[in-house]
């Protein structure tokens, strides 16, 4: 086994408030420490999710960090479906282009998401001119032709794609209110993996979802690989979403799914590697308009206490620690944002919320869990 590694719903928040400096400002404290992609080596790729700002490099100190840190990024929300094809026949490839561009310039694996998702999905696709649902034929030819034309316009350049993104739910059933399942039912899968082969046979495919340490969904997406790969489809990733909390997810299930997926032959994934340091949101309970109940879920909204910190640190210290040792099994870890101020766990799911989740602060200063590891 390795012996080092480094570990990673809604829209981005910009880095639309923060003072821009220059990229080379020494007082950027991110850029004074050691890589770390450097750092983790050729142990996995170490990746973040960035948004149109980093890519364009209106944000040019969120681009410095990227490309100081980083050796793969991921699309945060321009290849989404509403924003990539938001009507018949219309792409918006600008920013997309953009994000493929920065990538390259800097030497990155790059990572497309996503191909197939029920949320951020532009509703003309799935309905006709009456607004009745279009027929699993219809829907099988908008995605063979959504799919290839993304696809294919970024042949050679993409190194893997999340074909088909948060399909099960915990119990181990499929979605079943997502359009493309009440269409076209299981045969989803298939259809996704074969029409993004098609289109570019290089490149890796991969399904990806969150809670990946519930029993029931880890196990049904486990037969499901394995099915799927028995029958010839090309399946090299399973993404295991990583949105944390200060009380979930158990860590002993979420290393268990790392040891279970293993045993499909497709590369482990840690994708959307966050952890919120507030507390845990009922989201069954009506929030909306319970002005005390808000208050009390946005506690820090001046800092991060240091006690608060410091169990966020040792929690995310021992999420380190399950990656280091399953190291081998591991092939990517990729952060969902760059510093704090990017993260979309500000203002959800309560409006107004400050929240302290990845692993730069809002000065782009490495957190503590990691800020040794930069110096070995």
């Amino acid at each position: 086994m390795k012996s080092l590694a480094i570990t990673v719903l809604a829209a981005a928040v910009a880095l639309g408030a923060c003072t821009r400096k220059s990229s080379s400002d020494n007082s950027v404290p991110a850029l004074s420490e050691r890589p770390l992609k450097e750092v983790v080596g050729d142990r996995f790729l170490i990746g973040a999710a960035i948004n149109t700002s980093q890519a364009s490099g209106s944000d040019s100190i969120g681009a410095a960090v990227v490309a100081h840190h980083f050796n793969s990024v991921v699309a945060e929300n321009c290849m989404k479906h509403e924003v990539i094809h938001p009507a018949p026949g219309v792409y918006n490839w600008v920013s997309a282009d953009s994000f493929v561009d920065y990538a390259e310039r800097n030497n990155m694996k790059i990572i497309g998401h996503c191909l197939v998702w029920h949320s951020q999905l532009a509703p003309w696709f799935i309905y006709d001119e009456n607004g009745d649902t279009v027929s699993a034929d219809v829907l099988k030819e908008r995605m063979r032709e959504h799919i290839s034309t993304v696809v294919g316009r970024y042949k050679g350049r993409i190194h893997g794609w999340d074909v088909v993104n948060e399909a099960i739910v915990e119990d181990g059933s499929f979605r079943d209110h997502s359009p493309y399942y009440q269409i076209l039912g299981e045969e989803l899968f298939p259809l996704a993996l074969q029409y993004a082969h098609e289109a570019d046979p290089e490149a890796e495919l991969y399904l990806n979802d969150y809670g990946m340490n519930v029993p029931g969904r880890r196990d049904r997406y486990v037969a499901l690989i394995k099915d799927l790969k028995s029958k010839g489809y090309r399946i090299d990733g399973i993404g295991m979403q990583a949105h944390m909390g200060m009380d979930y997810p158990d860590f002993t299930e979420w290393e268990a799914a790392i040891d279970s997926f293993a045993t499909t032959g497709a590369k482990v994934m840690i994708t959307e590697w966050d952890m919120s340091a507030l507390p845990t949101v009922n989201q069954g309970a009506n929030v909306s308009d319970r002005v005390e109940f808000e208050k009390t879920l946005n506690p820090y909204a001046d800092g991060l206490p240091d006690s608060v910190s410091a169990e966020w640190n040792a929690r995310m210290a021992a999420v380190w620690d399950i990656l280091n040792r399953h190291a081998d099994d591991i092939s990517r870890v990729t952060v969902w944002g760059v510093n704090d101020r990017d993260s979309w766990r500000n203002n959800w799911p309560v409006r107004g919320r400050t929240d302290y989740p990845l692993i730069f602060s809002r000065d782009n200063e490495l957190k503590p869990f990691l800020k040794e590891a930069s110096k070995k």
